[in-house]
């Protein structure tokens, strides 16, 4: 068992799915996250964004380390374009990639230029310990793993977004700099919430029919997805939290 911080959650999908009408494996992914998905849904960050309070300084520094990490999300995409079973598969990662190379890397780059981040910064980043190991699980999970693993991975890195962006509980006028609501908005729209759905049913369809042993991999590769989302959001604000202590906000 795992506590999901209100009680525990069986420690394999059988036991989860036995005595549940229409059993999802993401449902059951998400529960084994426990708090951390809250944490990560709920995060200070997101709270900020959607009240319009979260200092440039944060999210420029976010920025920097989201651009480097869709990078790594990118290629990892492909790998899964490749793994996938069926063309209609295929062709549906392939238009997502269409869109975050396109419409998103476009966001960015109005983003960069309105918060004064010159090319040589978001060309060549300093990598957050939190973005180095969150690069480094996705491409383990894609190199050492098959489909199934690479979507372990991929689903809670989208779906974690869908749901702070579509929360009702966060929602509230929307921030007036552009480059907030934009990337709520990103997030929200009815073409990501599809495509976040697909691939719930993509891995609910390949983890229950995994092994038990296997399914316990992706419940960690899962797990592990959604605690570096925590410490990625966490790590937007340590430079800035450093420098108040110091009596300086840049």
């Amino acid at each position: 068992m795992r506590n999901d911080g209100t009680g525990t959650v069986p420690a394999t999908y059988t036991d989860y799915a036995s005595d549940r009408t229409d059993p999802r494996f993401t449902d059951w992914l998400r529960e084994r996250s426990g708090d951390a998905w809250d944490d990560a849904t709920a995060h200070e960050f997101v709270r900020e964004l959607h009240a319009d309070t979260l200092s440039d300084v944060v999210f420029r520094r976010y920025l920097l380390q989201d651009y480097a990490f869709v990078e790594t999300l990118v290629g990892v995409f492909g790998h899964a374009v490749g793994d996938a079973p069926t063309m209609a598969a295929k062709s549906r990662l392939v238009d997502f990639l269409g869109t975050v190379t396109s419409d998103e890397d476009d966001y960015f780059q109005r983003s960069f230029e309105a918060l004064d981040v010159p090319v040589s910064r978001y060309g060549d980043p300093h990598l957050t310990e939190a973005t180095a190991a969150f690069r480094d699980l996705l491409l383990r999970a894609a190199r050492e793993g098959g489909y199934a693993e690479t979507l372990a991975v991929l689903v809670p890195a989208e779906w974690v977004y869908l749901s702070w962006a579509t929360d009702d509980d966060l929602a509230a006028d929307g921030p007036d700099r552009f480059y907030l609501q934009e990337w709520i908005d990103l997030h929200a729209v009815p073409e990501f919430e599809s495509f976040v759905g697909w691939l719930r049913t993509e891995l609910d369809r390949e983890g229950a029919a995994a092994s038990e042993r296997r399914q316990a991999r992706l419940a960690e590769l899962f797990c592990r997805t959604v605690d570096l989302e925590v410490a990625f959001f966490d790590a937007a604000y340590e430079g800035k939290r450093s420098r108040e202590t110091l009596g300086g906000d840049r």
